[in-house]
C-alpha cells in the first residue's frame, strides 16, 4: 500500500527527485573523499614534514567541504519542498475523494477517523518522504562508497565490517519488528481519542445539562491513558535504539584501534590509513543507523498509507452517470416511482414501494412516527443516498442520470440538523448564492422570520457565526438555514423537519411568508407537527417504511387511522378541535 501510494503521488515530482538524488550523490562522494585526504596529510605530509603538501591537500579538503555543505543544503531544501508538495496533493486528493462520498460511506468510516486520516496519517507519510529525501537517499551511497574506500585503505581489517554492520542491522531490526504492532495500535488510539473529544465538544450542552462532566472526564482519561500506554511502549523501544547504536559504534572503534594498532606495529598499514579506515567504518555504521531509523518510520507510515488507501479505494455508492443529462426542460416536477431503499446487510428495507408526485406550486408533506423513514426518503431526492429499487425523477429524468451539479442547482435543502459554518451571517447566507447582494439577504431573512434577531446584532449581516452555529439558538439556527435556502431561489425546496425548533406563532408566520416565494416551486416538507403541514396539498403518512395514507388533511382524518392517531395526540396543543 505504501509503495503504491508513494508511486502514485510522487509521479509529478520525478525531476526534482532526480535532482535530489544527484545532489545527495555529490554531497556523499565529497564527504567520503575527506578521510582519504586526511590520511594522505598524516602519512605524506605530517610524517615527512611537507608543509606545502599539507596546505595543498588541506585546500582540497576545504573545497570538498564547501561542495558537501552546498549540495546537502540544496538537497534538504528541495526534499522539503517535495515532501510538503506531496502532503498538500495527498490531502487535496483525499479531501476531494471524501467529498464525493455519500452519507453511507461517511457513516462507515466516521468523521473522527476521516479527519485523522487526512491530517495525522498524511503527515506521517509526508514525514517519511522528507526523511527519505534527506537521509535514505544518502544511506546506500554512503554504505557502498564507505566499503569501497575502506577496502582501499586496508583489506586486512575488512572482516571487522563483516561483523559490525550485520550485528547493528540485526539488533535494530529486532527492535523495529516489535514496534510495528504498536504503531498500528497507536493510529487506532488516536482515532478513539479524536472521536471522544469531538463528541464531548459537540455535545457540551448535553454533558452539562445532565451533569455528566465526571463521567466524560473519566471516558477521556481512559482513551488518553490507552494512547499514552501505547506511545510509552513504542517510545521505550525507540529509546533503546540509540544506546544500541552507540554501543556498537564504540565497540567497533575499539576493535579497529586494537587490531589496527597491531597492523601498524607490523608495518602492514600506516597511521593515516588506520585513521581513515576508522572514519569510513563510522560512516558506514552511521549510514546503517540512518537506514534503520528510516525503517523505523516505515512501519507507521505503512499503517497510515493503508488507512489512506482504504479511503481512496472506497467508491461512493452515489456514482455520476457516465453520460449525464446536463439540460432539463420544465419546472422541476418531482416524482418517486416504486422507490425502495435498503442498507447493505440489513434484513428489511427502510423504505418500500413509495410512489408520489410533486408538481410545481404544490406542497407535499411527509409525516410519521420516529424511525418511519421520513428523512431517508427525503435524502433520496438530492442523491445523498441512492435508491436500491425504483426511481426518483426530476422533470421525467432519473436523478441517477442527471449531472450532479444540474440536480443540486435545482434543490434547496434545509437539513434536519441545520449546520452553520464559521464566518458571518452574510457568508453563511451566501453559501447558497455567492452573488447575492445585501438586499436579497435581508429579504430572505425577513421571509425566514430571522430579520429581527439579525438586526438586533450589533454587526448585522457581518455578525460572527461560530462553528456549527453554536453562538445562536436552535430556532435561530433553523431560520438562518431556511434563509440560506431561500437566497438560492431553487426550483425544489426540501425541508427536513426544519420548523421543529420554532414556536407555533413563528412557524405559522414563516409558512405564510413562504407561500408566495414557493408559488412556482415544488415543496417537500418532513414534519413531526401536524400544524406545520395541515395546509399541504398532499400529505403522505409513513409507517415502517411504507405509505399507509396519502391525501389532504381532512381526507386522512377519516381514511387513515395512523394519521388520525397522530392528530389526536397533538390536538390539545397544535390543532384546535
Amino acid at each position: 500500500m505504501l509503495i503504491r501510494l508513494l508511486l502514485a503521488n510522487l509521479r509529478p515530482y520525478r525531476r526534482p527527485l532526480a535532482v535530489v538524488v544527484l545532489l545527495q550523490f555529490v554531497s556523499t562522494m565529497a564527504s567520503l573523499s575527506l578521510p582519504s585526504l586526511n590520511a594522505d596529510i598524516i602519512d605524506l605530509g605530517v610524517a615527512r614534514g611537507d608543509t606545502d603538501y599539507i596546505l595543498r591537500t588541506g585546500g582540497w579538503m576545504l573545497a570538498l567541504t564547501v561542495v558537501h555543505i552546498i549540495c546537502l543544503i540544496a538537497a534538504v531544501y528541495l526534499g522539503a519542498r517535495i515532501a510538503m508538495g506531496f502532503g498538500r496533493d495527498l490531502r487535496a486528493t483525499l479531501f476531494g475523494h471524501v467529498n464525493r462520498f455519500s452519507a453511507r460511506e461517511v457513516a462507515r468510516f466516521g468523521a473522527p477517523s476521516l479527519i485523522t486520516r487526512n491530517t495525522n496519517d498524511v503527515q506521517q507519510v509526508q514525514m517519511l518522504v522528507l526523511m527519505s529525501c534527506t537521509m535514505l537517499v544518502s544511506a546506500p551511497i554512503m554504505s557502498i562508497g564507505g566499503v569501497v574506500m575502506a577496502l582501499r585503505e586496508d583489506v586486512g581489517l575488512s572482516w571487522l565490517m563483516l561483523v559490525c554492520v550485520p550485528v547493528l542491522a540485526i539488533v535494530l531490526g529486532l527492535i523495529i519488528r516489535r514496534m510495528v504492532p504498536s504503531f498500528r495500535l497507536m493510529q487506532t488510539r488516536i482515532d478513539t481519542i479524536n472521536r471522544v473529544l469531538r463528541e464531548q465538544i459537540t455535545g457540551i450542552r448535553v454533558v452539562r445539562a445532565f451533569v455528566r462532566e465526571p463521567y466524560e472526564t473519566r471516558r477521556f482519561a481512559t482513551a488518553n491513558a490507552d494512547l499514552t500506554a501505547t506511545a510509552l511502549r513504542t517510545g521505550r523501544l525507540m529509546a533503546l535504539i540509540f544506546p544500541v547504536v552507540m554501543l556498537v559504534l564504540n565497540v567497533s572503534s575499539v576493535a579497529v584501534l586494537w587490531f589496527g594498532g597491531q597492523r601498524v606495529d607490523e608495518g602492514a598499514i600506516q597511521v593515516g590509513a588506520l585513521t581513515a579506515f576508522l572514519q569510513y567504518l563510522m560512516q558506514i555504521l552511521m549510514a546503517v543507523m540512518m537506514a534503520t531509523f528510516m525503517l523505523m518510520m516505515v512501519p507507521r507510515a505503512a499503517v497510515c498509507a493503508e488507512r489512506i488507501t482504504e479511503v481512496l479505494d472506497t467508491d461512493s455508492s452515489v456514482v455520476p452517470a457516465p453520460d449525464p443529462v446536463v439540460e432539463v426542460t420544465g419546472r422541476a416536477e418531482l416524482e418517486l416511482r416504486d422507490v425502495r431503499f435498503q442498507y447493505p446487510g440489513a434484513a428489511e428495507p427502510v423504505l418500500r414501494d413509495i410512489s408520489f408526485r410533486v408538481t410545481p406550486g404544490s406542497t407535499t408533506a411527509i409525516i410519521g412516527s420516529t424511525g418511519a423513514g421520513k428523512s431517508t426518503l427525503l435524502s433520496l431526492i438530492p442523491r445523498l443516498v441512492d435508491v436500491t429499487a425504483g426511481a426518483v425523477l426530476v422533470d421525467g429524468v432519473d436523478v441517477r442520470q442527471l449531472a450532479p451539479e444540474q440536480l443540486w442547482n435545482r434543490i434547496g435543502l434545509v437539513p434536519q440538523r441545520p449546520y452553520l459554518f464559521t464566518g458571518t451571517v452574510a457568508s453563511n447566507l451566501r453559501y447558497g448564492n455567492p452573488d447575492a447582494n445585501d438586499e436579497e439577504l435581508w429579504t430572505a431573512l425577513e421571509i425566514a422570520q430571522a430579520r429581527d434577531f439579525v438586526e438586533a446584532m450589533p454587526e448585522g449581516l457581518a455578525a460572527p457565526i461560530a462553528q456549527g452555529g453554536t453562538n445562536v439558538s436552535g430556532g435561530q439556527r433553523q431560520r438562518l438555514a431556511i434563509a440560506r435556502a431561500l437566497v438560492r431561489r431553487p426550483e425544489i425546496y426540501l425541508f427536513d423537519d426544519s420548523f421543529s425548533a420554532l414556536d407555533l406563532g413563528t412557524d405559522a408566520r414563516l409558512r405564510a411568508a413562504l407561500r408566495p416565494v414557493t408559488a412556482d416551486a415544488a415543496v417537500v416538507i418532513v414534519a413531526q407537527r401536524v400544524s406545520t403541514i395541515i395546509d399541504a396539498d398532499q400529505i403522505i403518512v409513513l409507517e415502517d417504511g411504507g405509505v399507509v395514507g396519502m391525501g389532504r388533511h381532512e381526507d386522512l382524518l377519516t381514511s387513515c387511522p395512523t394519521y388520525a392517531e397522530i392528530v389526536a395526540s397533538q390536538r390539545t396543543t397544535e390543532v384546535p378541535a
